[in-house]
This record gives C-alpha cells, sequence and structure tokens, in this order.
C-alpha cells in the first residue's frame, strides 16, 4: 500500500514513516498542504494521513482540493485518515466535513497504528477492485461489440466536447465518413459471418492507420469510430490540411493492403472503402453541417468509382 503522510513537524514525520515503514508499506513524505496536494496529483496513494496545523496549507485545505481533483479521475475516492495531537470534538467535525474519513491522534500505539493500516489495506484492495470494474463498464459503454471502435453514442459525446473546444479556440474541425464497397454483395457472397470478420478487419485496419498519423504527429487525438452497419468514421479535431487529406488516405490504403477477397466488388476483387472528408475552421454554426458534408462527399466517392476518398472543406 503507497501511503502520502502530510506532515510538517520533521520529528514527527519521521516516526510515523519508520513506524509505517516497518509494517511493510511504502511511504511519502509531503511537509505542507501543498506540497501534499502535488504530489497526490502526482503518485495517486492509497491512503492519505493529513495533518491538520500547517504552513502554507493547512490540512482541511488540501482535503478540499484532494476531493475536487478526484471528481475529474477514474477512481471514485481515496481515504484521508486526519492527524492531530487533540482529538476535540470540532477538529473531528471539520475534518469529516472537508472530506476526511477518520481521525487518529499522533500519539496512538503502535497496536492500534498497524490494526488502522491493516483495514486500509482491505479498503484499498476493495477500491482497486471497484477501479477496474468501473474501468471494464466504461468499455464496455464506450466501445462496439463487434468491432471494438468506439461506438455511435461515445463519438457523439466526443464530437460534441470537441466541437465545443473547436469553436472557442477557433480550430480546425475534421471527420471522415467511410462505408465498406459493395458490403451487400459480399454478405450475399460469403456470408454474415464473415461479413462480420471482414469489418472487424477494416475497423482494425482503419484504426491503425489513424494511430500511426497521431504517432507521427500530422493528426492529434484522432479516432475511429463505427458510425452504424458498415460505415466507419475518423474524428480529427484541430486538423491541419495536410494532415487531414494523409489521414484519409492512410484509411484507404490500410483497408486495401488486407486483400480481402471480394469477387463482386468491380476491378479490384478485394475489400476496399470509400471516404468523404469535410474540414473547416470552426468560428460559429452546427456540428451537424460538417457531418452532412462529409456524408456529401461520401456519396461523390462512390459515384466516381470507389476506392477513393474526396474531400471538401
Amino acid at each position: 500500500m503507497k501511503i502520502l503522510l502530510i506532515e510538517d513537524m520533521r520529528t514527527v514525520a519521521a516516526i510515523m514513516a519508520a513506524r509505517l515503514t516497518s509494517f511493510g508499506y511504502e511511504v511519502i513524505i509531503a511537509e505542507n498542504g501543498q506540497i501534499g496536494f502535488d504530489k497526490f496529483c502526482e503518485i495517486t496513494p492509497d491512503l492519505v494521513l493529513m495533518d491538520i496545523e500547517m504552513p502554507v496549507m493547512n490540512g482541511f485545505q488540501a482535503t478540499n482540493l484532494i476531493r475536487a481533483f478526484e471528481t475529474n479521475q477514474k477512481w471514485a475516492w481515496t481515504p484521508i485518515i486526519f492527524l492531530t495531537a487533540s482529538d476535540t470534538k470540532d477538529n473531528l467535525i471539520t475534518a469529516i466535513e472537508a472530506g476526511g474519513d477518520d481521525f487518529l491522534t499522533k500519539g496512538l500505539s503502535e497496536e492500534v497504528l498497524h490494526a488502522k493500516m491493516k483495514a486500509m489495506v482491505r479498503i484499498a484492495e476493495m477500491r482497486r477492485q471497484l477501479s477496474i470494474a468501473n474501468q471494464k463498464l466504461e468499455q464496455q459503454a464506450s466501445r462496439d461489440g463487434l468491432t471494438g471502435l468506439f461506438n455511435r453514442r461515445w463519438m457523439d459525446l466526443i464530437v460534441d466536447r470537441s466541437w465545443a473546444k473547436s469553436k472557442l479556440e477557433g480550430a480546425s474541425f475534421a471527420i471522415l465518413m467511410m462505408d465498406v464497397d459493395n458490403f451487400k454483395k459480399y454478405n450475399d457472397r460469403y456470408g454474415h459471418q464473415t461479413g462480420d470478420d471482414c469489418l472487424r478487419g477494416v475497423a482494425n485496419a482503419v484504426d491503425v492507420a489513424v494511430n500511426e498519423m497521431n504517432a507521427s504527429g500530422l493528426t492529434k487525438d484522432a479516432f475511429a469510430a463505427r458510425y452504424g452497419g458498415e460505415e466507419f468514421a475518423v474524428i480529427i479535431a484541430d486538423a491541419t490540411a495536410a494532415g487531414f487529406a494523409q489521414c484519409g488516405s492512410a484509411c484507404v490504403e490500410s483497408v486495401r493492403k488486407l486483400s480481402i477477397p471480394h469477387e463482386q466488388n468491380g476491378e479490384w476483387g478485394i475489400v476496399t472503402v470509400s471516404i468523404g472528408g469535410c474540414r473547416q475552421e470552426v468560428s460559429s454554426g452546427e456540428v451537424v453541417k460538417i457531418f452532412r458534408d462529409a456524408d456529401a462527399a461520401l456519396y461523390m466517392a462512390k459515384n466516381r468509382g470507389r476506392n477513393r476518398i474526396e474531400l471538401v472543406s
């Protein structure tokens, strides 16, 4: 268990840290509330032991900051135990109201301290298991069951946030809409089970292409999602014109390189995708328009022969 000990008195901190270390715990010391908060954000401990009266920032103020910080994190809560020389009723009430969970006097016996820490170990394990469960639930809620890409619902949430941010900053926003060419014919010819395998392969190829674009720096935080059926989308916030175009071309080429046989896909004989994209400098308007424009570009790509990309801005 990793313990953050926030205590301004060096002698007290050294004694407490030595005792906790002898119990087998990892201890990190901070000498005031501000440093303690900074270290909390950095190391994400399993338990915080917090002194109350400290220079720069007291324990109550530091606890308020920690609880505010936790509201934006994946974990739900970190136990905070206040340490004080006097266990007065007022201190206890203030400690709980500030977001603390327990209250210990600094002169407690080693046996009592050891017992308290054993209880905290159990709580830390429960917290870890809860975090794992929450991550699994989040993944199930955000991912498409067939392809593993982000699902339409999650994509819509991220798009709304990204669009609002782009509008606020006057940045660009881009969308690539793609469709597997002649996919109905593929299903009719090879069967729906093979069709599902095809969609998984296409999704992975697109995802790899987008991640490589992010790694190269040509795009930043771009992501692929399953839009519905055999349709996919790539969202590229704050995209340069060159990065936008290269991302679309990379997706077309990545799918083509799979060389999945498709006898009824025209002259190519393999699975291909058509892509329509739209990129705009955002200052006003609604995100639905850029989707419509990208969709119109997708139809243009299909009408001009498929296995290609058409971009508008």
